[in-house]
């Protein structure tokens, strides 16, 4: 599990061991650069294998996000499936949930499923956009308040 959290960790600081690279060395969000997408990957991989679905979107949604360029931590998937005639749609995130557990339980920290029997699809083949990123706790205003008085 370790060597999963790693792929998705990014560097902080500049004064890391050699063994990372400096975050200004990062390549913007949409270059994958050489290492790929490993996240991303896997979670096109996992899903393509539990569910055979006959469409498939795996957006990388972390750039949206108060991270670092190049992390992959925040993903919207739409999967069409026959595999979800017949069940509810709790039941359908379920099986989404399911065959990403690892990551899950790892390094993404938000996924966004839309889940769709192949009949839905082809009557409304729309895709949900992901509301923008409030930025956590930076629209709550009493925060310092809140932070002040946990310090008491």
């Amino acid at each position: 599990m370790l060597a999963r959290v790693l792929l998705c960790a990014r560097p902080v600081s500049t004064n890391l061991p050699v063994l990372t690279r400096r975050l200004a060395q990062f390549t913007p969000h949409m270059d994958p650069g050489p290492g790929g997408r490993p996240v991303e990957t896997a979670i096109r991989t996992k899903l393509t294998d539990a569910l055979e679905p006959e469409h498939l979107e795996v957006h990388n949604e972390s750039h949206m996000h108060a991270v670092p360029p190049g992390s992959e931590s925040h993903f919207r998937v739409l999967v069409v499936s026959p595999r979800f005639d017949g069940h509810s749609l709790i039941q359908r995130h379920r099986l989404v949930n399911e065959a990403l557990r690892e990551e899950l339980s790892s390094c993404v920290h938000a996924l966004a499923i839309q889940a769709k029997t192949p009949t839905q699809w082809g009557s409304n083949p729309s895709v949900a956009k992901s509301p923008p990123c409030m930025g956590g706790s930076k629209g709550d205003r009493t925060v310092e308040e809140k932070l002040a008085a946990g310090r008491e």
